[in-house]
């Protein structure tokens, strides 16, 4: 439209100035019959002037520039020179014509144009911004279901009707799949639950009447060491058992009860409770107390799983030291060396020393329960410690 409108410029401008030498060539024919019919020559400058010359020329067609008293200012002519022997005698037939007005038709003509352009512009705009809007509305809808769609709820996808065939077709597929996904998911689900709930019921008989073999019949020595490496087995199955439901659980947003807690209180009955078991003196650094928002069973296990791990691999002397600041909860306890793959400590069943009895579940279900609510839990190895850091900021 822009080059359009360029284009229509010099368009309008040639055409302007053919009309232009047209009513110059019409007034010097004009004057040709009258002095033909033996009139005399008459003048009127600067649009006319009749004169005799001794020259016989072609006619002379140019721009030039005449003084208007009357407005006091210079005006742009075209001028018309035509050379004529009429009745015996050279005349020069000078007519000229006012272009400036020419000039002010055509810049009207313009910007009524580019006038027209930017309505059309601007009305195709709103008028196409609102189609769209309203076209692209069930598309839309159907994004925003896509986004608020959960596993956990029950409530099937809230599609809008669409009389677009497009649309109405991702909706029907949409719904198919979303269905698709959550009966998978429920099965999957109930699968899990019941061989959860079915493993923990022998496990725990196995568990009782090994206790009952060890207590009630006399035993060699061999026999106990296998009956009591038996029952510490089937602890770290039903261990294992828990912890793998309860990542599960965790992967599956099964907790979405969140409300605010202190780490600080639950720090500090987690410190109590393992005094009574192990040995190890744990300093606890209190600077402030830390509040959270997340599921406070999930802050329990959290805790719990980051102390116990330090526990369990605390070598030689020295305090076990856990730190709580406003922003961070820090774990530390000493080590002979850095661990070797500590890319992969967050892993499942990863273990780096296979002489410590453990799932290798623990810092695994921590660092889920910190992924889910966006904490940052590292790890380090400085000065001798093992330091495991979760900030919370």
């Amino acid at each position: 439209m822009s080059l359009s409108s360029i284009a229509l410029y010099f368009y309008l401008r040639n055409i302007l100035e053919v009309e232009i030498e047209e009513q110059l060539y019409s007034t010097a024919a004009r004057i040709e019959s009258s002095l033909e019919a033996g009139k005399n020559p008459y003048s009127l400058p600067p649009a006319v002037e009749v004169a005799t010359s001794n020259k016989s020329l072609p006619d002379i067609l140019k721009d030039t520039l005449i003084y208007d008293p009357s407005q006091d200012e210079i005006e742009l002519f075209r001028e018309l020179s035509s050379f004529k022997k009429i009745n015996n005698i050279n005349y020069k037939i000078t007519v000229r014509d006012l272009v400036v007005e020419s000039e002010n038709i055509l810049m009207a003509i313009i910007i009524s144009y580019l006038l027209i352009i930017i309505t059309v512009f601007v009305v195709l705009y709103y008028f196409n911004k609102v189609g769209n809007s309203y076209l692209w509305k069930p598309f839309f809808n159907t994004l925003e279901q896509i986004k608020e769609f959960s596993l956990s709820t029950k409530e099937p996808v809230a599609l809008s009707i669409s009389n677009i065939r497009e649309f109405s077709e991702l909706n029907t597929q949409v719904k198919i799949l979303t269905d698709k996904v959550r009966g998978d998911y429920n099965n999957l689900k109930q699968f899990t639950e019941d061989v959860s709930h079915e493993l923990q019921t022998p496990l725990a008989i196995m568990q009782v009447k090994i206790e009952s073999v060890i207590n009630d019949a006399p035993l060699s020595n061999q026999q106990y060491d296998q009956l009591t490496s038996i029952q510490k087995d089937i602890k770290r199955v039903t261990q294992m058992n828990k912890g793998l439901t309860l990542l599960t659980k965790i992967e599956n947003n099964q907790f979405i009860n969140p409300k605010q807690v202190s780490l600080t209180s639950i720090v500090e009955g987690n410190i109590a409770n393992f005094k009574e078991i192990f040995q190890q003196d744990i300093q606890f650094v209190n600077e402030n107390e830390l509040l959270v928002t997340m599921d406070y069973h999930l802050a329990e296990i959290l805790c719990n799983n980051l102390i116990s791990n330090a526990i369990k691999h605390h070598i030689g002397s020295g305090d076990i030291v856990i730190e709580i600041t406003k922003e961070h909860l820090s774990v530390c306890n000493k080590g002979e060396k850095p661990i070797l793959h500590a890319d992969r400590i967050f892993n499942r069943f990863y273990k780096e020393n296979e002489s410590v009895k453990s799932t290798g579940l623990g810092l695994a279900i921590a660092k889920k329960i910190c992924d889910m609510y966006n904490f940052k839990l590292t790890y380090t190895f400085e000065k001798g410690f093992h330091i495991f850091l979760v900030q919370f900021s």
